[in-house]
Parts: structure tokens; C-alpha cells; sequence
């Protein structure tokens, strides 16, 4: 059985609030992303505290940060350079207070008509960041997200394959990978699949980037994608990205459906959920 997380704020920014919530449902995973005072890692430094005061009173597994980082075009270098330099070692220093292994960033964005020799400065920025966190015994995960050179299972393993320092690997989002060229589950998963660190959850109808449902009411082979999860020992939790209103309410039912979805596959296989 894969075990469920959650990123803690879409539930609520109160990250005592949201893990009150999540443990109610038997979830002790969260991944952190906004809390009340910012973004990871511009955080008010009370609150962080009080933050990791509730991971160990919780004893609460705290699955990877997400800084929001490489969101940029390449022609915003100055914004490039201050998180590469900046903003990921202030994560690494929180991820290593709260014993987190994993760091969460995004594939940089394309700019129309951008020339194909622009692919190396990728390569160039998502390697420097893999060697700083890989140097501090972490690991990094490109999230694709459409509009990006990291978009599709394909593309995102790819530029994986070509950086080649073992700490960089993917945050597997199918939503995300919706209207891109190829279809999420089964073909953008087989092509990540080796590459996989992490994996959201979320569903949509039109596009991530339009909006989001819960899972199993929008066109993601989420039976799919749990099934061959569950068969290859990809990651050992998924973590609930729900984007979809009311938050708490839609948070519960991705619970619900997804371990559904994984008792019906254990018990295919013959096996007690």
C-alpha cells in the first residue's frame, strides 16, 4: 500500500489547522509550500518554529518544500540567479531543520519562438541546483507544468537524463502533463517512470493551469497510474495537490477516492487491503 500526504495549504495556510485536519483522515506526510507569513523559505521566523514544534509533536513526516522556484523565462536571469543562489540555500537549511529529503522546483519557462540552443542553459541552471542540494545529502524534483520546458513525462525525463547527477528527478504531476502532446498515463509515465521522486495527485477536465477537480471525475487514468504505481514501487506515498474548491471538502474526497482506488487494486492481486 502507497501511503497518502498532502501539501498542508490546500487545506488551510495554517499549518496547525491543516495537519489537525489531515491526522482526523490518518495523514501524518505533509508537503510544505505556503504557510500565513509566506511562501518556503520567506516564512516569519516564529512561525517556522512554531512549525517544526508541531512536526515533532506530531511526529510528522514532512515529504519535500516547495520554494516555487524556476518559474522564470531564461531572459530573466537576475530572478534565476537570486534563487540558485539564494533562495534554494535558505530551503536546504529549512529541509535539513525539519528533515526533509526533497526539494521541489519547476522546469523554467518557455518563451515563444525560443531557439532550441537555449536547452543547454536549462541543462546549465537544473545542474547547479542539483549539485548544491546533492552536496547537502538531499535531493531535488522537477515539477512539469504545461508551458515549460519541463512539461511532459518525455521532456522532463529527458533534460533528467542530460543534467545526470543522481539527486535531480521528477515531481510526477499527470494532471499537469494534460494537453501537452502526449497523454499522461500511460505514455507520459512510462517515459518519467525511471526518473520519479515524487508524484501530486490532483484531476482536471480542461488543463491544470484552467481548472482543477477531484481525482477520479476528470480525464487522468488515475486507475491507471495508481495500478502501475502500486506494481513498479515507484515512490512509497502520493501526495494530494487539490486545487479544486471547497478545499477541505475536495481534500477528502481525493483521500477517500485514492485509497479506494488502491484497496481495489490490492484486493485484484488477491491481497488484504
Amino acid at each position: 500500500m502507497i501511503e497518502l500526504g498532502i501539501v498542508s495549504d490546500e487545506l488551510t495556510p495554517d499549518f496547525r489547522e491543516a495537519v489537525a485536519i489531515g491526522l482526523a483522515w490518518g495523514i501524518t506526510r505533509y508537503e510544505i509550500r505556503c504557510v500565513k507569513s509566506g511562501r518556503i523559505p520567506a516564512v516569519d521566523p516564529a512561525e517556522w518554529d512554531d512549525i517544526l514544534a508541531c512536526v515533532r509533536e506530531h511526529q510528522l513526516s514532512v515529504t519535500a518544500l516547495s520554494p516555487g522556484i524556476f518559474k522564470h523565462q531564461l531572459s530573466k536571469k537576475e530572478d534565476l540567479l537570486r534563487e540558485l543562489e539564494e533562495t534554494l540555500p535558505a530551503t536546504i537549511t529549512m529541509a535539513r531543520q525539519c528533515n526533509c529529503p526533497l526539494i521541489i522546483v519547476f522546469g523554467i519557462q518557455r518563451e515563444k519562438n525560443e531557439p532550441p540552443q537555449h536547452y543547454r542553459d536549462v541543462l546549465d541552471i537544473l545542474r547547479r541546483a542539483a549539485l548544491v542540494v546533492q552536496k547537502e545529502g538531499l535531493r531535488i524534483a522537477i515539477e512539469n507544468e504545461p508551458g515549460f520546458w519541463c512539461d511532459t513525462g518525455a521532456n522532463t525525463a529527458r533534460i533528467i537524463h542530460d543534467v545526470n547527477v543522481p539527486s535531480l528527478g521528477a515531481n510526477w504531476d499527470p494532471c499537469n502533463a494534460y494537453g501537452t502532446i502526449e497523454v499522461p498515463y500511460p505514455d507520459g509515465y512510462r517515459a518519467i517512470r525511471s526518473s520519479i521522486f515524487n508524484v501530486h495527485a490532483k484531476d482536471t477536465k480542461r488543463g491544470a493551469l484552467i481548472e482543477c477537480v477531484p481525482v477520479g471525475k476528470g480525464v487522468i487514468d488515475w486507475k491507471g497510474q495508481i495500478d502501475a504505481l502500486l506494481r513498479d514501487k515507484v515512490v512509497g506515498h502520493i501526495t494530494i495537490e487539490t486545487h479544486s474548491l471547497p478545499l477541505v471538502e475536495k481534500s477528502r474526497e481525493n483521500v477517500e477516492t485514492l485509497r479506494r482506488l488502491m484497496s481495489n487494486e490490492t484486493i485484484a492481486k488477491g491481497q488484504t487491503p
